[in-house]
């Protein structure tokens, strides 16, 4: 056993204090097999308490001088940095994601929380022009309790993500992170410790995913969910909310087309595709899944692709040369198998991979080649269905509308890429395709400062930037009389 999880803390955190529980949950390390801890199961009981403990906290943490509570913010972020490099083995073991991700997910977490510190600082209320005698203004204030569900693909990032602008804005937060992945969670809520956070106001409760979940949409204390996950979930989550009216934010599945027209820097392109697709094995909500390369230059961007993933060096996060880890589980190969196995049937030409890795390095952990399926049209699931690994299909198409059209056929509505110079193509592609976010001759769509989200059934409600703050607060509206 690794000495930063042996020393990690694996109870529950209700305020502020560590709470043992009567079940424990093994954690299991997906490139090995290995069981790597156990962790608190909270009763239904423990997480009304966790629920009422952060109603209780939140009126004196909105009420702290906004100094105060940024300077905690400040303090987390601080000691994220200084513990990334246990923070990422810690995630790289539970997960499986390459070291050099992990450490960067980290980074970009004590970022968030750095630049929310600051944007509780830009919540301006407005004044708005009234008769003689009276003020008209509008002031934002904190929602309340937050309940957040986090997902195990990004299991620090997620966290950081939902807690750092739901507390710069004053709530309190009850979290829940993924049964695959908690011991992440478990080490940041030990930074939260040591930067000595109010009691109360940030705590943590793992469990039963549906039992967890239906305490927080039918509590009266919890005034918010945050959730990123499945659209089926997100769903279940939203319609158990109507009977207590919760504000929402749900980040929820994508099926993101990646668009190459004829006129594309094909080596950008290429590597673009290679940066978003392999990231986290493809285990990625924003990941391209549907590849729709222009007939003239498909070729080239195939053997040039071809190339590369065939250079990818798959094996256990914590070896340097990784650049691919496992899949989480087992039934995540036995989705993309069946994805592999439905398109080749119907006419789809396997190019590389298809195959789960074996031998020594490989056999007790989730690793599957990565994959290029060549030919691939809309009578195949996998056109359709979220692919959530290291599988690339090609969708030749010939005239940008029809691959507009393409892309555009999905119920989800995330992430979208596209490589093009041609000004006229760009602005299609940037006003045509119907997803939250576009990327035009970039993959980089996820920052601190940039508004993070979807439509159709990709959700809705958006994270990091200006906006992302405004999910946490409610717009009071005060009208003065002055006599």
């Amino acid at each position: 056993m690794v000495q930063s999880i042996d020393n990690l803390n694996k109870d529950l955190f209700i305020n502020g204090q560590w709470v043992t529980a009567n079940d424990y949950k093994e954690v299991i390390n997906p490139a090995t097999g290995e069981k790597i801890a156990q962790v608190a199961q909270a009763t239904k009981e423990q997480v009304q308490e966790a629920i009422q403990t952060a109603h209780d906290a939140f009126k004196p943490w909105k009420s702290l001088e906004l100094k105060e509570r940024t300077a905690y913010l400040h303090k987390i972020a601080d000691l994220l940095e200084d513990n990334a490099d246990r923070l990422a083995e810690i995630m790289t073991i539970e997960q499986g994601k390459p070291l050099k991700e992990a450490h960067l997910e980290v980074l970009s977490g004590a970022e968030s929380f750095r630049w929310n510190a600051e944007e509780a600082r830009r919540l301006y209320g407005e004044t708005i022009p009234a008769p003689n005698d009276y003020k008209y203004e509008i002031a934002y204030e904190p929602i309340g309790v937050v309940g957040a569900i986090t997902p195990w693909n990004f299991p620090s990032g997620m966290i950081t993500r939902k807690l750092a602008p739901a507390l710069a804005a004053g709530n309190t937060v009850v979290l829940k992170p993924s049964g695959d992945t908690p011991l992440s969670a478990l080490a940041i809520f030990e930074l939260f410790e040591q930067a000595e956070l109010p009691k109360g106001v940030a705590n943590i409760v793992m469990g039963s995913s549906k039992e967890i979940g239906e305490a927080f949409t039918s509590s009266k204390l919890v005034k918010k969910i945050t959730f990123t996950g499945s659209t089926p979930i997100g769903k279940a989550l939203y319609a158990q909310s109507a009977d207590t009216l919760k504000k929402m934010s749900l980040e929820l599945g994508g099926h993101a087309p990646f668009i190459v027209n004829e006129d594309a820097d094909i080596d950008a392109a290429v590597d673009g595709l290679m940066a978003a697709k392999f990231r986290n094995n493809g285990q990625v909500c924003i990941a391209p899944n549907r590849i729709f390369v222009h007939q003239s230059v498909k070729d080239k961007f195939l053997s040039l692709l071809t190339e590369k993933v065939e250079a990818l060096k798959v094996g256990n996060g914590l070896e340097e040369d990784t650049k691919v880890g496992p899949l989480i589980r087992e039934d995540a190969i036995e989705k993309i198998k069946k994805q592999i196995v439905n398109a080749t049937d119907k006419g789809a030409t396997l190019v590389t991979g298809g195959h789960r890795l074996t031998g020594d390095t490989y056999d007790k952990g989730f690793f599957f080649q990565p994959t290029i399926l060549d030919n691939v049209n809309t009578t195949m699931d996998i056109f359709y269905e979220e692919t959530f690994g290291p599988v690339v299909p090609i969708i030749t198409f010939n005239t940008l509308d029809e691959a507009i059209s393409m892309a555009n056929d999905s119920e989800y509505g995330l992430a979208s890429y596209a490589f093009a110079k041609d000004s006229k193509a760009v602005n299609s592609l940037a006003t045509q395709l119907e997803y939250g976010m576009v990327g035009i001759n970039a993959v980089n769509i996820s920052n601190p400062e940039t508004p993070f989200g979807g439509v159709k059934n990709s959700g809705f409600g958006r994270e990091n930037s200006h906006l992302g703050i405004k999910e946490y607060v409610t717009a009071k509206f005060i009208n003065t009389k002055f006599l």
